[in-house]
C-alpha cells in the first residue's frame, strides 16, 4: 500500500520539457507532471518566473527567447515529455496587423515547436517512448475576427502535431493537441481589462458577453483544468490516443 493517488499517471523516471512554463497554462503543467513524477524543465524568457517555478518543482529553469532560433540547441535532448505552451497574443485588423508582429507570434508558436521536435524526437524514437503534448486552442479549430496571427498559429500547430503523430507512431511516441476555449491565465485577464475598458463595462460581463458568447459554460477553464487533461496524455493508458485534438472548450464547438 502507498500514499500515491492511483488517480494520477506515475511519470517517475521521466524528464519532461515545458516552454512558457513560468506562469499559465505552462506553469500548471510543470506542477501537475512534477507531482506525477517527472522531472521537469522549465522553459520561459522570465527568468525570474522560470526559476521560482523550477524551484517550486524541483526542477530545472532555462531562460529563452523561443524567438530566436539558436536557443534550442542550448535545450536538453534527452527528454521525454514536450509540453509546447509558449505564447502570445496581438489583436487587430488584418489590414492593422503589423507584419513584424505577425512574424514574431510564428515563430513563437509554429516554428519553436517544430525546432523542439527536430531537437527532442531522436531521444524519444531511441527510448521507444515519448509525448507531446501541444497547447492549442479552440482559435486551433474555429476563428475569431482580429486574431489572424494567434489563429494562423494555432492551426499551424494542430497540423504540425498530427504530422509528428504520423511519424511517430512506429515509434512509441505520441502527439496530440489540448485545445481549450478562454484560460484563466496573465494573457486573458489583460484581454479581459482590455475589453472592459473599451465597451465600457465591468470585467465579469466582459467573460460572459464577449469572450463567452459562443460558449454554452460561462467560466473561463482553469490552468489546472488543461494541465489535468496533459498529464492524462502522458499516462500508461493513452498509449493508442495520438494525432488527436482534445477540445476544453465548454461546448464551443457544439454551439
Amino acid at each position: 500500500m502507498t500514499s500515491e493517488s492511483p488517480s494520477l499517471p506515475q511519470l517517475r523516471g521521466r524528464v519532461a520539457l515545458v516552454t512558457g512554463g513560468a506562469s499559465g497554462i505552462g506553469r500548471a503543467c510543470a506542477v501537475a507532471l512534477a507531482e506525477a513524477g517527472a522531472t521537469v524543465h522549465v522553459v520561459d524568457l522570465d527568468e525570474t518566473a522560470a526559476k521560482a517555478v523550477a524551484a517550486l518543482v524541483g526542477g530545472h529553469a532555462h531562460v529563452a527567447d523561443l524567438a530566436d532560433p539558436a536557443v534550442i540547441g542550448g535545450l536538453p535532448r534527452a527528454v521525454d515529455i514536450l509540453v509546447n505552451s509558449a505564447g502570445l497574443q496581438h489583436v487587430a485588423p488584418i489590414t492593422e496587423f503589423p507584419p513584424e508582429r505577425f512574424a514574431l507570434i510564428q515563430q513563437v508558436m509554429v516554428t519553436a515547436p517544430f525546432l523542439l521536435l527536430r531537437h527532442v524526437l531522436p531521444h524519444m524514437y531511441g527510448a521507444g517512448w515519448g509525448r507531446v503534448v501541444n497547447i492549442s486552442s479552440v482559435h486551433g479549430l474555429r476563428a475569431s475576427a482580429y486574431k489572424s496571427a494567434y489563429v494562423a498559429a494555432k492551426h499551424a500547430l494542430e497540423g504540425l502535431s498530427k504530422v509528428t503523430a504520423i511519424e511517430a507512431a512506429p515509434y512509441g511516441v505520441t502527439s496530440n493537441c489540448i485545445s481549450p476555449g478562454y484560460v484563466r491565465t496573465p494573457l486573458v485577464e489583460g484581454q479581459i481589462r482590455d475589453q472592459a475598458a473599451a465597451h465600457g463595462i465591468g470585467e465579469g460581463d466582459v467573460v460572459s458577453e464577449v469572450l463567452l458568447t459562443r460558449s454554452p459554460i460561462k467560466r473561463l477553464i482553469e490552468p489546472e483544468e488543461v494541465a489535468a487533461a496533459a498529464v492524462w496524455l502522458c499516462g500508461p493508458h493513452t498509449g493508442y490516443v495520438t494525432g488527436s485534438s482534445l477540445p476544453l472548450d465548454g461546448g464551443w464547438g457544439a454551439s
